[in-house]
């Protein structure tokens, strides 16, 4: 297979277009384009044929990695498998082709999509009411944070500047609160892997305006003392914001507004049948408890009889976070998930997810280190640091050498509490075989650490990039073809 920048398939005089005969008089560019962004030489552009830019592109699309190729284990990214249907309802002109700026009564269909799947959200949540407008789940906590602002800027508590972040938290928690105004305070974990209480309470004081965490939380555990916490929480007179992204191990089996929460943000491309990664597309929908439903973004949809309205009548709002009402592709997929799987098929995804989180888990445990050796949700966290100590091998390694399988690594280095972590989440549409395929590969990748450490040093050789510098790569990244 070639490796070759299309600008290096270059063949003099060679083109892949023909233009007509001119039949008009002939104008001088300069009374098209302006001096100022007019070229002062020729783009350098590549002559190649019609074929070898087809070729080209396919071989590069032959390249890509995504859940439709393979085993993709990325822990706490829920890289599930989507169904084809989803796609092609998401596809239907009625929802592909409608503009932003329609009148309303001209996409009264839309309307009633984003109505009755927020519904759906937050009944599934067991919140009152949301917003769709965020367009990922850090847009999404971005949000929930501004609604934490606004709620106590109205009740005149605004000396609460302080956000409590768990140290199992996803990092974008704590940027989300900061980037908001808050000053954020680290709250330990116990032996158990769980947000400890003591630790908590140390932090709780009238200058919190809450704690921020997700249950499950990074490391694949249920958080036992959840309604303790929230408690705490509240008698402080603190919020609680629940991170979504661990919502696929949970639904229908446990509500956050159940527990406790008084905010929320899903991911639907994580949980609800949108493929992501390479930046998108995403959505991260953000619901609410009754106290923080008149911040809400505007505008808002509301059923008026039979009719579908935006409503911007909310003083207290924190305003629009979007241009227009969120990504609605990714919603339409969501709702039609949603109704799809039912009730009962939410229910079972996340039991199918726990189960086979729990059977890798089992499978692996007695060769590498499990960093917390519980009953799991739908994700673990293994430790390559004795590895490391013992053969010189660690998770960048390990990573590595599962590209030579044909395997996504998992997600490495992360949560940061336990080192050399290898976050592994299976999903609920992986099999049987699939996952023992992997335990296999794992075991394999184990035993070569034992017998030949260097080889793995040295992976991927199979791949058409070999292991890079990723800190001069991170550092000085080449983002473009330069000629000679």
């Amino acid at each position: 297979m070639s490796n070759k920048l299309i600008f290096e398939l270059y063949s003099e005089g060679r083109v892949g277009y023909r233009f007509p005969e001119q039949d008009v008089p002939a104008k001088p560019v300069s009374e098209f384009i302006s001096g100022g962004v007019k070229r002062e030489k020729a783009a350098s552009l590549p002559q190649v044929a019609e074929i070898d830019v087809i070729r080209h592109y396919t071989e590069l699309a032959s390249k890509s990695f995504g859940v439709d190729a393979g085993f993709y284990p990325l822990g706490s990214c829920t890289m599930k498998y989507n169904p084809k249907i989803n796609e092609d309802v998401a596809s239907f002109p009625e929802f592909a082709d409608i503009h932003p700026l329609q009148s309303e009564e001209t996409v009264q269909g839309m309307l009633e999509l984003i109505y009755k799947t927020t519904e759906s959200l937050a009944e599934i949540t067991g919140m009152k009411w949301g917003t769709l407008q965020p367009f990922a789940g850090a847009h999404g906590e971005y949000t929930g944070m501004k609604l934490f602002k606004a709620y106590f800027k109205k009740t005149g508590d605004t000396k609460r500047t302080k956000v409590l972040v768990p140290t199992s938290a996803h990092g974008t928690n704590p940027a989300s609160a900061h980037i908001s105004g808050f000053d954020v305070e680290e709250v330990q974990a116990d032996e158990r892997g769980l947000v400890s209480v003591e630790s908590l309470k140390e932090h709780l004081s009238d200058e919190v305006a809450g704690i921020m965490l997700t249950n499950p939380n990074t490391l694949g555990l249920f958080e036992k003392d959840i309604v303790e916490i929230a408690k705490l929480v509240h008698d402080a007179g603190g919020l609680l914001y629940y991170d979504g992204a661990n919502m696929n191990a949970i639904m229908g089996k446990v509500r956050p507004g159940d527990m406790g929460f008084d905010v929320i943000h899903l991911n639907l491309h994580k949980t609800f049948s949108t493929p992501h990664g390479g930046g998108g597309p995403g959505s991260g929908p953000v619901l609410v408890g009754d106290k923080l439903i008149p911040f809400l973004p505007v505008p808002d949809v509301k059923k008026e009889g039979d009719t579908y309205v935006l409503d911007c009548s909310k003083p207290d709002t924190i305003g629009r976070i979007s241009g227009f009402y969120g990504n609605i592709g990714v919603i339409v997929r969501a709702y039609a998930y949603i109704l799809a799987m039912g009730s009962d098929g939410l229910k079972k995804a996340s039991e199918m997810a726990v189960l086979n989180a729990n059977y890798l888990k089992e499978r692996l445990k007695a060769t590498y280190h499990l960093a917390y050796d519980n009953t799991c949700m739908h994700e673990f966290v293994l430790s390559a640091e004795t590895m490391k100590e013992e053969f010189g091998v660690s998770a960048l390694d390990v990573a590595k050498a599962l590209l030579d399988k044909g395997i996504h690594p998992m997600t490495i280095y992360f949560p940061l509490i336990v080192h050399e972590a290898m976050m592994i989440e299976p999903t609920e549409t992986e099999s049987k075989q699939t996952l023992d395929h992997f335990a296999d590969v794992m075991l394999e990748i184990y035993k070569k650490a034992k017998d030949n450490p260097e080889q793995l040093k040295a992976a991927p050789v199979l791949t058409p990039v070999k292991r890079i510098d990723e800190v001069q790569a991170a550092k000085k990244p080449v983002l473009r073809w330069i000629s000679e």
